[in-house]
């Protein structure tokens, strides 16, 4: 079950759309050559989450791919005609609320843009509480890459995710269920579709870490609401460089994502790592209230 409503300057509200018939043309350069930007967002009851943060990280995107970006309450009212019209046919539900924006038909100078809306798929929930079992693998890229070369995007939430997408069936072939990418000077990045966090505890000191942007990764929106919520807490925070091996000796480590929020990472190249059902029951909760 998915609700499309598409940005129209004839339909302030945004304009509903059969998504069981056809509705992008053939020649859109989304669809053509991935040249666009996206953002994925949970949904509670009706209720999109982070949605400033996430049409924050948008519009960064788009700016990076010197894409025009639409007016944020045109999104912001495609979204609440998505979500109510779920409401009608699925009734309350946490649901995955996509922002899709490609550069649309080429030579029209027209972009495309449209909300998606649907349940969240009950695997999502069931694979989260399983732990993960991820590899590593290397991204071709060294951890400074980002500042010489901007071309490459890293850091913008683009429609190009072939590799990440083969990152993840190269690592299920394997008998993983995901992947957490290094870099080729042997850096901890990211996960193809999430934000890697780990935790240590020394002399009592709670401490939540993740690799640091400047390695080229996405800003993780879900990253930075934990941290603003585990640091009200009493956590402490702190960002890499990271390598390997602290993944390994660290208390819990998870990837963490807008759909999946806490996912633990059980084990690495097939290497039991800690885990802790306790630290993931209070950070989840944590994560919750921030949302």
């Amino acid at each position: 079950m998915t609700v499309l409503v598409f940005l129209d300057p004839k339909f302030p509200e945004g304009r509903l759309a059969d998504a069981a018939v056809p509705q992008l043309m053939a020649a859109d350069l989304g669809a053509t050559r991935g040249d666009g930007v996206f953002e994925s967002m949970l949904a509670v009851d009706g209720t999109a989450r982070k949605m400033d943060a996430h049409l924050d990280r948008m519009a960064s995107s788009a700016q990076a791919l010197d894409l025009a970006f639409p007016e944020r309450e045109s999104w912001e009212r495609a979204v609440s005609t998505a979500l109510s019209e779920l409401l009608i046919q699925a009734g309350p539900t946490e649901a995955v609320v996509k922002l899709l924006l490609t550069r649309g038909v080429e030579g029209t100078g027209s972009p495309s843009a449209w909300v998606a809306a649907s349940p969240v798929p009950a695997e999502v929930r069931e694979r989260t509480a399983e732990g993960l079992a991820v590899l590593l693998l290397d991204r071709g890229y060294d951890s400074t890459v980002a500042d010489r070369a901007p071309w490459l995007l890293l850091g913008a939430k683009t429609l190009s995710y072939a590799v990440n997408m083969a990152a993840l069936r190269y690592a299920k072939a394997q008998g993983a269920d995901d992947v957490i990418f290094t870099s080729s000077d042997g850096k901890v990045l990211e996960g193809p579709t999430s934000s890697v966090i780990l935790a240590v505890e020394e002399d009592g000191v709670k401490t939540l870490l993740t690799p640091e942007l400047e390695s080229g990764i996405l800003p993780g929106t879900t990253q930075r609401a934990l941290f603003d919520a585990a640091e009200a807490a009493g956590w402490a925070r702190g960002y890499g460089p990271l390598e390997p091996a602290h993944l390994m000796e660290a208390d819990a480590v998870w990837l963490v994502s807008s759909i999946r929020l806490l996912a633990p990472v059980t084990s690495i190249d097939g290497t039991p790592i800690p885990s802790s059902p306790e630290l993931t029951e209070e950070l989840t909760a944590l994560l919750r209230g921030a949302l």
